[in-house]
């Protein structure tokens, strides 16, 4: 069956429908840590992109490709220094900045090879999470955060309030930022307000650097 662009976008997640309309139609685009191809897929069959990914898991290549997909096997602390630069319009990172142990490598190679980055992760200032710790004093779980502290494959705790801190440091420009509540809902913030760490579940930056 064929879908039509509205039931594409209603498969995939919340956030990946808003990570897609930051693409601009026909880009050069590169997905970081691509998963299943979700996201990619989209892009290529009703954004018209030219889409290139890299993915850890053998088995996330292994469904990417089954579905057309151009996807390799690789690791983004090593691989992406095999990147030339300006290769990409954009390149992104959805919900894997938590994994990254050099998060200021990576962010600055994404930038090199691409001409704005794409950065999605889960805000660990959500007040749920700060509340569940302050009373209960174990490590919180969320929908966006959901292993036990001893399976989890995130080794970074980021909230937005960190992640504009560390944007700052590296003098990389934030163009873009959308925050997500617990229900989906998201809306665009310039500041780095209590209110935005707060609320957002997720937050999501489109990333320049300055020439």
């Amino acid at each position: 069956m064929i879908l039509s662009e509205q039931q594409a976008r209603a498969q995939i997640r919340v956030d990946l429908q808003l990570v897609a309309d930051f693409i601009e139609p026909n880009s050069r685009v590169l997905d970081i840590g691509a998963g299943d191809g979700a996201l990619l897929d989209y892009l290529v069959h009703f954004k018209g992109v030219d889409g290139r990914g890299i993915e850890l898991s053998p088995h996330g290549v292994a469904n990417c490709v089954s579905h057309g997909l151009s996807v390799i096997q690789g690791d983004a602390e090593t691989d992406l220094s095999d990147y030339p630069g300006d290769s990409f319009d954009y390149v992104i990172l959805s919900q894997t900045l938590q994994t990254i142990h050099d998060t200021k490598g990576v962010l600055s190679d994404m930038l090199r090879i691409g001409r704005r980055a794409i950065v999605s992760f889960p805000n660990f200032g959500h007040w749920p999470l700060r509340w569940h710790l302050m009373w209960s004093g174990r490590t919180p779980r969320s929908k966006a955060l959901p292993y036990e502290w001893y399976e989890t494959p995130n080794i970074r705790i980021c909230t937005i309030v960190d992640f504009l801190a560390l944007c700052d440091e590296l003098d990389i420009t934030v163009e873009r930022s959308i925050a997500i509540d617990a229900a989906g809902r998201s809306r665009r913030f310039r500041s780095d307000s209590w209110v935005n760490n707060w609320l957002a579940q997720q937050a999501i930056f489109q990333l320049s650097r300055d020439a």
